[in-house]
């Protein structure tokens, strides 16, 4: 059984590889295609574009992984099928459970490497690749508002008009309130910048208190501002929630929580990255019972098709989950789990229709 788990491991590391290899060829050309669109603003050139979607690989390859994992070991499996090789393994008295078991040993490299990519790879690389577009085409950081990025700490609004791609900030607003919710003051800065131990700094700022009877006017060259907002929590806007480290999504939640603020969208992401390295092994599970049922008659290419179509679906599953699940304020644990949930029953179900076989 040593001999043939080793076996094993090698034909579907090796499956996995080229489709993985395969799919990441594949998304980096929609990706280039999507980028050449650009071309031409600021002094974003081919060769600015080509450096990007090589930088957004990484967050490719962890989008994709477990549906690598899928194809690669339905295809070996297959394979073995066809050849007869797990006829012979069966024949000498290997169960489903025994195998099944294998197969998972292999999978937990899949979701450590699924793990590592998402966590320590990806996110910094799209923040790398986020910053090279926006300096070479000139932009601001994208806002989800026409009034520009708004924030909270405490008793403190924050209105920034652009964020710019090093993090420093254009056009801010700070809105002080008092305990009563009556605004107290409002600085308004041409600029900012964190400069690290919780405090920003801003420049040519202008300052209106507001007091019962009266407004006092005054112009500052700077001001010191103590948060418990940094650079990182602010260069949110950057990348995708899906494509930040566990690290950064629970940081930024607990902000949100502290500020009272809505954590949805953030909370499900959070456990989708928990949960997505699970993935690999429901995936690999999934691929079993398909390369056992009709082993003589193994049909490579209709089965590696449905891995394809299942991997799709898998991937389709995810992104409706987790939109639904902020729309209509599902736990974030179930929004991010269902997917990986439902195709673990039907692998169980599938796996347990073939050995009633």
């Amino acid at each position: 059984m040593k001999i043939f788990t080793r076996y094993l491991r090698r034909e579907i590391f090796s499956a996995t590889s080229l489709v993985l290899l395969a799919f990441l060829c594949l998304f980096s050309f929609f990706d280039f295609l999507a980028e050449l669109e650009k071309i031409g603003k600021g002094s974003y050139q081919l060769k600015h574009a080509l450096i990007f979607v090589v930088l957004s690989i990484p967050s490719r390859a962890y989008e994709i992984l477990p549906i690598a994992v899928l194809i690669g070991s339905l295809y070996a499996l297959t394979q073995f099928a066809r050849n007869s090789e797990l006829t012979v393994i069966r024949a000498s008295g290997v169960s489903t459970k025994r195998l099944l078991g294998a197969l998972l040993k292999i999978g937990r490299v899949f979701a450590v490497l699924t793990l590592l990519v998402g966590e320590y790879v990806a996110p910094p690389l799209e923040r790398v690749a986020q910053k090279w577009r926006l300096r070479s085409t000139g932009s601001s950081m994208p806002q989800e508002l026409r009034s520009g990025l708004w924030l909270r700490d405490g008793q403190y609004f924050v209105n920034i008009g652009r964020v710019m791609p090093d993090v420093s900030l254009r056009q801010v607003k700070l809105y002080q309130f008092d305990a009563g919710n009556k605004l107290v003051s409002l600085s308004a800065a041409a600029s900012g910048r964190y400069a690290g131990g919780g405090r920003w700094e801003f420049s040519d700022v202008t300052q209106t208190w507001f007091f019962p009877d009266r407004t006092q006017l005054i112009h500052l060259g700077s001001l010191s501002w103590a948060s418990s907002l940094n650079s990182e929590m602010v260069s949110v806007v950057m990348v995708t929630p899906d494509r930040m480290s566990i690290s950064n999504l629970f940081d930024y939640v607990q902000h949100l929580e502290g500020n009272k603020q809505r954590t949805g969208r953030y909370e499900v992401a959070y456990w989708k990255k928990l949960i997505y390295p699970l993935a690999a092994l429901v995936m690999m599970g999934l691929a079993l019972p398909f390369a056992l049922g009709n082993q003589r008659s193994a049909n490579i290419g209709a089965r590696v098709f449905v891995g394809v179509m299942l991997g799709i679906g898998f991937y389709l599953l995810n992104a409706l989950f987790s939109n639904l699940g902020v729309i209509n304020n599902w736990p974030p644990l179930m929004s991010a789990a269902a997917p990986s949930i439902l195709f673990f029953l039907l692998a169980a179900v599938l796996m347990w229709v073939g050995d009633r076989r």
